[in-house]
């Protein structure tokens, strides 16, 4: 048996339960501060964010053509478009882009 394989599993086993575990262990009661409660309910969209949007640019060939499809899609986000219709569009308009240009 490989023992360096087996103890690289437990250190990742340990490393990815220690994260949820510790907060069962320490917070009991229902946490009231408004601070904290705003930063757990967004840190799943920032942490998602924050890896995927460096890997939009890299998608494609041309980092121009990725950044035209992302101000694309940002431009239809804010006037509110359904989220399925801005995914057609951008990359319709991308993969059009990348063979204009």
């Amino acid at each position: 048996m490989n023992w360096n394989l087996l103890g690289s599993v437990l250190v990742m086993i340990v490393a990815s339960y220690l994260p949820r575990f510790i907060p069962l262990v320490f917070c009991r009661k229902k946490v009231k501060s408004v601070f904290l409660r705003s930063f757990l309910f967004y840190m799943p969209y920032a942490v998602l964010a924050g890896l995927t949007f460096p890997a939009i640019f890299y998608a494609t060939d041309n980092v121009i053509v990725s950044a035209i499809g992302t101000a694309v899609a940002l431009i239809l986000s804010f006037f509110r478009c359904n989220m399925a219709l801005v995914a057609v569009i951008c990359v319709a308009l991308v993969f059009g882009l990348s063979y204009v240009l």
